[in-house]
């Protein structure tokens, strides 16, 4: 064989290796990539029905029902437009309280309600969440997704 035909097999060797070296990684970054949905969004099924995501709000005021025999607890996330129902099982961080800010990872079951595998609860006074914040803004302002209406409140 030719020097300039093993210089060519082993660059096309090269190539191929590289690429299949991307294709596992991007691939692993997409499977672990996990985005955020506000309430609004969800409801307007923006969100993933067969993936994890991340949802963000406030606990609504008096929706916080925890079950005595074990660790679950159910409450309501609201961005002031749309209420999503939430069942978590596990210890709650400390910071978690109504009416305060929360993040929650999890899948959305067929009944609506967003089972969550991890709650996360602000750090401090000041701290929510990015995306929270600008959900909840865009919400206070009566911004909803196209084709979206507020829900009133009972």
């Amino acid at each position: 064989m030719k020097p300039r035909t093993r210089r060519g097999l082993a660059i096309a060797a090269g190539l191929a290796t590289l690429g299949v070296a991307s294709m596992l990684v991007l691939n692993a970054f997409q499977s672990n990539l996990v985005f955020f949905f506000s309430p609004s969004q969800i409801a307007a099924n923006e969100a993933p029905r067969d993936r994890s995501f991340r949802i963000g709000g406030l606990v609504e005021e008096g929706s916080l029902k925890r079950d005595g025999q074990s660790l679950t607890v159910n409450f309501v996330v609201t961005d002031m437009a749309q209420r999503i129902p939430v069942s978590y099982t596990g210890m709650l961080p400390d910071l978690f309280k109504e009416g305060k800010g929360v993040v929650a990872q999890g899948k959305l079951g067929p009944d609506g309600v967003f089972r969550a595998e991890q709650v996360l609860a602000k750090h401090d006074e000041n701290y929510m969440p990015p995306e929270a914040a600008e959900a909840l803004e865009k919400a206070r302002h009566g911004q909803m997704p196209k084709g979206m209406t507020a829900q009133t409140q009972p």
